[in-house]
């Protein structure tokens, strides 16, 4: 390959931004069509519902159902496949490129990722496998919602909305097409269980999906075939993800729903869903403006910690929380590896987990700060603030009624949350790979600490 070639490669995390920013304003482009709304619309909010949509977030500064005519919707919808799609795809780039050996020069590493036959051939089959998987898991939710809302006891919805929720729930973007989100439709089991399981197919990551589609597909046509171990990323994920779903839902359930009165089985149905939904999807089917401060401080959580690598949730990922668990663990412990389900994690993924919460941590507390001065004399509670600001960066789209009162700088600041917490974790990864230059040491001294 030439060397002019190779100074023209474009490093994945610029390409990375470049796309879902010309998505994004694409989208806002498309939604200030006459077509597309109802009524006249700021362009700031067609920007914002745009950049909900693409970063797959929820986030709404208008009633999606009053604001946007169904041609309106139908672009919202392409934004989120798009966004969610596109999410996945770069994560399996990412994992092609960061499971090859990464030579002295990062560019040319990347450049060999790129074109290498057996890296392309290996990148488009998990393309082919993604698209597929995605597409088949959104058609058969899209059906059982179907079913759901048009048997419900007060009958609504079409077609289109339950190919809309189907797609925005496997997403996990929490858009919906009803001004009250899912409240109008949280009778209806089937809507309610169907949107919960896409949810969690959605977030787990295409890894697992992969991977437990490919042992369905030996069991059943190769009954005899040696046992062979989950892999430690896929037990890692089930596992972690299992105990923030029932303990999450443990936490809200005993912190309170909030001042409606529900008996036990809808109690802990709804304490179930927004367990569920707080992993990064943004439904909900009771009022979360009505939810004690407590509820909210445990869906913060859920929400720092979001769903799984090479899904389409946001957050600091299930595998970096508990990577980073561990390690504090061990180095309490005063263990110098830190091992999981009896294998050690390489110690690169050890620091990269560091980084990816010491960063999370920090902008979210930028974040926060920024939130306290644009929002300054509304009379919103910090607590309020801070789960916006949680919300955007983690890509959820939950809200205590706090999005549509808040100000230009405010929007334009959870614009910006939502574009880095949806593309921040991925772009790392990138950068991770380009190796330590350095070729000496400075002295070492010694200093106090706590």
């Amino acid at each position: 390959m030439a060397r002019g070639s190779r100074a023209g490669f474009v490093r994945p995390e610029l390409l990375l931004v470049l796309t879902f920013a010309g998505l994004i304003f694409s989208g806002a482009m498309l939604l200030k069509l006459p077509q597309a709304e109802k009524s006249p619309v700021r362009f700031i909010d067609a920007l914002f519902t745009s950049t909900s949509a693409v970063c797959v977030t929820g986030l709404t500064t208008v009633d999606t159902e009053q604001t946007w005519t169904r041609s309106g919707h139908a672009v919202i919808m392409v934004l989120i496949q798009l966004g969610g799609l596109g999410v996945m795809t770069f994560t399996a780039l990412a994992a092609t490129i960061l499971n090859r050996p990464v030579s002295f020069n990062a560019s040319l590493a990347l450049h060999d990722a790129f074109f290498d036959s057996d890296a392309r051939a290996e990148l488009g089959k998990s393309l082919r496998k993604i698209v597929g998987i995605t597409l088949a898991i959104e058609l058969i939710g899209a059906v059982v919602i179907y079913v759901g809302l048009t048997t419900h006891e007060n009958p609504r919805g079409d077609w289109f909305d339950a190919l809309f929720l189907a797609v925005s729930a496997f997403c996990n973007a929490g858009f919906s097409p009803y001004s009250e989100n899912l409240v109008g439709v949280r009778g209806s089991l089937p809507v309610v269980w169907a949107i919960m399981l896409l949810i969690t197919l959605g977030g787990i990551g295409y890894t697992v999906l992969i991977e437990a589609t490919s042992r369905l597909r030996r069991f059943l046509f190769r009954m005899r075939q040696q046992t062979v171990l989950w892999s430690l990323h896929t037990r890692v994920v089930v596992a972690f993800s299992a105990v923030l779903v029932f303990g999450g839902a443990a936490g809200v359930y005993f912190a309170g729903l909030g001042p409606e009165k529900l008996n036990l089985g809808p109690r802990v149905l709804h304490a179930l869903f927004q367990s569920v939904t707080a992993r990064t999807a943004g439904f909900n089917t009771i009022d979360i403006a009505a939810m004690p401060v407590s509820s909210l401080m445990v869906i913060i959580l859920l929400m720092f910690i979001g769903g799984s690598p090479g899904s389409t949730a946001g957050g600091i990922k299930t595998t970096a929380a508990a990577v980073w668990g561990k390690s504090v663990n061990a180095r309490l412990q005063g263990a110098s590896e830190v091992n999981m389900f009896r294998r050690r994690v390489p110690d690169d993924l050890v620091r990269r987990a560091e980084l990816v919460v010491a960063m999370a941590l920090i902008w979210n507390a930028v974040g926060v700060f920024m939130l306290a001065i644009t929002e300054a004399g509304r009379g919103t509670p910090f607590e309020r603030l801070v789960f916006e600001q949680i919300s955007a960066f983690c890509t959820v789209g939950l809200s205590a009624n706090v999005t549509m009162t808040l100000s230009d700088a405010g929007k334009l600041w959870i614009i910006m949350s939502m574009f880095v917490g949806r593309l921040g974790t991925l772009t790392i990864m990138f950068f991770v790979v380009r190796p330590n230059r350095v070729r000496y040491q400075l002295p070492q001294e010694r200093l106090m600490i706590g």
